[in-house]
């Protein structure tokens, strides 16, 4: 495995914004991406993860902005000159060309001699255990396989940044949940940059150092998958991120929850997930169950409390009728609070102390 080690890259955008026209795709755009990390672009369809994606290979060129590698400016540099290899959804493997051919094809128009592509191939074909199939067609192959063979001819090429874009939409969701493993494991024993897009954040989530997500053509937060999922920057993420989404709702819809009064004192939304709401003994928040849905290792209740719908998660065991009382808490470190005209997070210390000292 050491004869691939290929040392990543860094890679930096500076002020970046792509437009047609008047259609802007991107706005501003900064980010750092660390050599040899692992790098997820997230979020819906149209925010901008694929044009950055562009940016960053060359594909596209920057209305404004800068895009370094290794601290050194590529922004008007073919995609040739950026030591890269890409990973496209749709493969684009040619059908009429043997699975070894498809894999050394870079190789061959760059006029590798053959005997050094030979050796390349079965080291690649061995690391991505493919060297039973180096004779067939991409037709007589699984999906899996067919994605296997578009990595090796990106893996051959050795170079030290790797970019895919939505490399596993085409699979279905037992051969995603393998190829992610895979895709980790490969890139950290090989340790090239990897730069991701995705618009699932399970894949996002499992597999990346740090997330990029991203809305309307805007970074809305950069941070590890933990942080991301703990401490959403604004209320879009805290939704984006955790299947069911964060649970958002007005202080004011909880008139008689008084463990909210100070937040009422102030303009705030606030955010808490279905996992971190417990049923609880006279706890703060008292409604009602409105909708019960079991899964079952886990039950997620609708739960009404004053005009808010909230959501709880629950062991599959729990069993609560519909419109039946229920009493709920909360850890007060487990709340966010997000200010309702810009939607910046307001720090955890300041939220937990409206916590505190509203129950006291």
């Amino acid at each position: 495995m050491s004869d691939f080690a290929l040392n990543g890259r860094s890679i930096r955008l500076q002020s970046l914004r792509k437009s047609w026209g008047d259609a802007v795709a991107l706005h501003d755009v900064s980010l750092s991406i660390p050599a040899g990390s692992f790098t997820a672009l997230l979020g819906p369809s149209g925010c901008g993860k694929s044009t950055l994606l562009r940016l960053i290979s060359g594909l596209e060129t920057p209305t404004q902005g800068d895009v370094f590698v290794d601290e050194v400016a590529v922004t008007s540099d073919p995609p040739s000159a950026r030591d890269l290899a890409m990973v496209f959804q749709s493969y684009a493997l040619f059908p009429h060309l043997s699975v070894a051919e498809n894999i050394i094809f870079g190789l061959r128009t760059r006029r590798t001699p053959k005997a050094e592509r030979t050796r390349k191939l079965d080291r690649v074909a061995a690391l991505l255990e493919l060297s039973h199939l180096l004779g067939r067609k991409p037709s007589e192959l699984s999906g899996g396989q067919q994605q296997r063979v578009a990595l090796g001819r990106a893996i051959i090429a050795e170079r030290r940044i790797c970019l895919m874009d939505e490399p596993l939409s085409n699979l279905d969701a037992k051969l995603r949940q393998d190829m992610r493993a895979e895709l980790r494991d490969l890139q950290q024993k090989l340790g090239f940059t990897m730069v991701y897009v995705t618009h699932d954040q399970a894949e996002a989530m499992t597999m990346a150092d740090q997330v990029v997500l991203m809305k309307n053509g805007h970074i809305e937060q950069v941070d590890t998958p933990r942080a991301l999922y703990a401490r959403p920057a604004t209320p879009f993420a805290g939704q984006f991120i955790g299947t069911p989404p964060m649970n958002l709702f007005d202080p004011n819809d909880m008139p008689d929850a008084q463990v909210f009064a100070t937040h009422r004192a102030r303009s705030c939304q606030l955010g808490l997930r279905p996992e971190d709401i417990y049923i609880a003994q006279d706890g703060p928040l008292n409604g009602h169950v409105e909708v019960v849905e079991f899964f079952g290792a886990d039950v997620l209740m609708t739960c009404r409390i004053g005009t808010a719908l909230v959501r709880v998660r629950g062991a599959g065991h729990t069993d609560f009728p519909l419109n039946s009382p229920i009493s709920l808490g909360f850890d007060a470190e487990n709340l966010s609070v997000f200010d309702t005209q810009s939607g910046a997070r307001i720090s955890n210390d300041h939220a937990q102390g409206l916590v505190l000292a509203s129950s006291t």
